[in-house]
């Protein structure tokens, strides 16, 4: 079983990871308002992304016999002042939910929570290439914010269809 210090945190961060669903399907709403579809599902998709990141939380705590609290969140950001600001909501809820991550990494090395540990490394990978990812964008989109075209054709360019990550996490409900 897990550390409970770890187990506090992680169900903690289970509500971060559906906080951040939210925020993102409040963006994606917002550009799909604006007729702009390639933004509007780049954000549906990273909604499901940071839902499928709670999801395997839950599966871990449960994989491991440790107790599964679903806290409540708060509601998200949905009035925006123009294009580029859900961008730079998203970056810094990245940037936070990058330094949560590596609290929870922290709090199991300071418990020897090995197997908790080795749990983490995928999120610690995987907020790398978010950051980037919303950077990236937030660059394009700051360059671009009176070209909605060319933000959508970058985001249909370099944000397309993507396969699924063979090393991520079981998560709960998703059967297999």
């Amino acid at each position: 079983m897990p550390a409970p210090r770890f187990v506090e945190q992680l169900n903690a961060q289970i509500g971060n990871e559906l906080s951040a669903h939210n925020q993102y399907l409040a963006c994606a709403i917002y550009y799909d308002a604006l007729t702009m579809p390639r933004m509007a599902a780049f954000f549906y998709d990273q909604a499901l992304e940071e839902r499928s990141h709670a999801m395997m939380m839950v599966q871990y705590l449960l994989d491991t016999d440790a107790e599964v609290t679903i806290p409540a969140v708060g509601a998200p950001t949905s009035l925006f002042a123009d294009l580029v600001a859900p961008v730079e909501l998203a970056l810094a809820q990245e940037r936070t939910v990058t330094d949560q991550i590596n609290g929870l990494l922290r709090i199991a090395r300071e418990e020897s929570d090995f197997a908790s540990e080795q749990f983490m490394q995928w999120f610690i990978k995987e907020q790398v290439e978010e950051v980037a990812t919303m950077s990236d964008l937030l660059a394009v989109v700051r360059r671009n914010h009176d070209d909605i075209e060319d933000i959508e054709e970058y985001v249909a360019r370099e944000h397309g269809a993507e396969g699924e990550d063979a090393t991520a996490p079981r998560q709960a409900g998703a059967g297999g």
